[in-house]
Formats: structure tokens, C-alpha cells, sequence
């Protein structure tokens, strides 16, 4: 028998949200699923609780007029998409919220209305959609412009530390929508004076590979790409760069909060509201390929100063001033 999961009603924030938002009054009772890669933390993924409350405000609660069918958040083997995938179509998901290239693609050829809402990279140069404006298919959502946000990343660096001259990129190497991203950062590095010292990863033991050859040619700086395997293994990235005082940024705000240096990327608090709006636009019965891929409209600068002091770093007064958040 197929296994399904029903999550019943939630506590605190959530339940205290309005039954019924904007004058909408929704009477059927939808089906949503998450898939968010990486190793969970707890029963109910960060992710899924921002989704949750974004919907909140479209009137969509938990055990009244809203099911979360399928795992709860995180999964952490690529391996087991297509079953949880083909579980989910035959439970009659609704709509799929997915985080990531692999899962986004898997999610579109499985047929289910898809709403990427981050980290898929850009859908057109992928090949996951064809136009940002019409996608087609099942699936739209939120995109990024990996090139824009690369060089964004990389000045945010210089200015921590304007001598540096190399920095390294570690990605995974199997994941198509992060290459571009690493293909991005060779071409915006130029313009900085910068040369990118490849780091690829393709499983965790490349990881201490990764390490041996940064320790032989040392890089000045680091820049790591999000996908479900560096996520995974993060926690060795930060001791890694912490124990050698090598400068890094990530992509996302929660790196810096959990020990990274620094981060540059989309506020995801406003992707969940985004990819929310789109969710609910399809439930009132919208088809997800003539809704438009987005574009992110605010960006988050966090800079960690407790990492910079347990690394000895000097943060410039100029670097502090552009941050959006400062963690001390």
C-alpha cells in the first residue's frame, strides 16, 4: 500500500492566520506536496514552514482546506524521486513545490503542476523551459540570472579583501543548473582580475579531495554553489575555510546564519510569497505554463562578524555598511 503522509493542524503562527484572505473563500480541500533536497532537520523543513505560512495568507490552512501529502520537507538521495514522484501523481497532488534543478526536471516530466520556488538556476538555459514568459508544460515559478548574481557575489568579495586574486568554486559537477553557475563565475571573475580555481564535488568523498588541492594551491577565497550534495556536506565546508581563514560566500541567507562568512542571494522569504501567489493561482485553476517564470525582486547581503573574528578578518567599515544583516 502506498504510503501517505497527512500533516495535521499546525500551532502558533499559522493557525492564527485568517481562515479566509483576500475575499477568497476555498472550499475544496487541496493537495500540495514539497520536495526539498538535503538531510532533514526536523520534521518540519524551514522550507516547508515558510511555504506554509506564505499560503496562510491565501487562506490555505493545514487540516481545514489544505493536505501536505508525500515527505515532509527534505529528501536526501536524487535516487528516490521518481517513486516519490510517481506516488504523489497517484495520490492526485495538486500542485508540487519544488527547490532545485534535478527536482524541478523530475517534477516537470512527471506531469504534476510544478512551481519551482528557488535554486533551479535559469529554466531557459537549462532546458526546462523554453521561454520565461510562456514556459508551457507543467511548471513555472521563480527564476535567478546566474550571471548577475555571480558577479555580485565575487565583488562582495573583492571588497572583504581587494588583494585576492583566485578565488575557488565548489559545485557539484552532475547538476547541470549549478555548471551554469560555474560557467557564470569564469566569465564575471574577468572583470575582476579574478581567476576561478575549480572545485567540483560529484559525491561526498570529493569533498576531502576538493580540500587536499585547495591546501596544495591555495586559494584566496571560496565560492560555494547550492545544490543538494554541497548542502549536505556544508558543515565541512565552514570548518574547512574557518580552520585555513579562507574568505567564502554562499548563496543563500541561512549559510551565513549557521557559521558561513557571508552570503548574497534571494530574500526566500519573498520566493515562498512568490511561488505562493502562483500555487494559489493554479488551485483557482490557472494552467502552470502560461504563468510566467519570475524573477526575484530582493536580495539579502548577510555578513556573520562572529566568523570573521574566529577567523581573524577584517571587515571593512565600507563591507559592513552594504550589509542587509549582521550576525555577531
Amino acid at each position: 500500500m502506498k504510503r501517505r503522509w497527512f500533516i495535521a493542524l499546525l500551532g502558533g503562527a499559522i493557525m492564527a492566520a485568517p481562515r479566509v484572505a483576500f475575499g477568497q473563500s476555498p472550499t475544496k480541500v487541496y493537495r500540495l506536496a514539497m520536495l526539498s533536497p538535503g538531510v532533514p532537520s526536523s520534521d518540519m523543513s524551514p522550507d516547508v514552514k515558510l511555504l506554509l505560512a506564505s499560503l496562510a495568507r491565501y487562506g490555505y490552512v493545514l487540516g481545514q482546506n489544505l493536505e501536505l501529502e508525500g515527505p515532509r520537507g527534505r529528501f536526501a538521495e536524487f535516487s528516490a524521486l521518481p517513486q516519490l514522484l510517481g506516488d504523489l501523481k497517484a495520490a492526485k497532488v495538486d500542485v508540487v513545490v519544488t527547490i532545485g534543478y534535478p527536482t524541478a526536471i523530475a517534477a516537470k516530466q512527471s506531469g504534476i503542476s510544478t512551481v519551482v520556488a528557488y535554486g533551479a538556476g535559469d529554466p531557459v538555459a537549462t532546458g526546462l523551459v523554453d521561454h520565461l514568459d510562456r514556459p508551457g508544460g507543467t511548471i513555472t515559478g521563480i527564476s535567478d540570472v546566474a550571471s548577475t548574481l555571480t558577479t555580485k557575489r565575487l565583488g562582495l568579495l573583492k571588497q572583504l579583501a581587494p588583494g585576492i586574486r583566485r578565488v575557488a568554486v565548489m559545485w557539484n559537477k552532475d547538476d547541470l543548473g549549478m555548471t551554469l553557475r560555474y560557467d557564470a563565475s569564469v566569465g564575471a571573475a574577468q572583470a575582476f582580475g579574478i581567476t576561478i580555481q575549480p572545485a567540483s564535488v560529484r559525491k561526498p568523498d570529493d569533498f576531502n579531495q576538493a580540500f587536499a588541492m585547495m591546501d596544495c594551491d591555495r586559494p584566496d577565497a571560496l565560492l560555494m554553489v547550492s545544490d543538494l550534495l554541497t548542502n549536505v556536506n556544508v558543515e565541512r565546508v565552514f570548518d574547512y575555510t574557518k580552520r585555513r581563514s579562507i574568505p567564502s560566500i554562499y548563496e543563500y541567507d541561512v549559510f551565513a546564519r549557521e557559521g558561513g562568512l557571508m552570503s548574497y542571494g534571494p530574500d526566500l522569504k519573498e520566493s515562498f510569497d512568490r511561488a505562493a501567489s502562483l500555487v494559489d493561482r493554479i488551485f483557482k485553476g490557472a494552467r502552470p505554463g502560461e504563468l510566467p517564470f519570475e524573477q526575484p525582486t530582493r536580495y539579502l547581503f548577510v555578513l556573520n562578524l562572529k566568523t570573521a573574528k574566529a577567523m581573524k578578518l577584517e571587515v571593512p567599515p565600507s563591507l559592513l555598511a552594504l550589509a542587509d544583516e549582521v550576525i555577531e
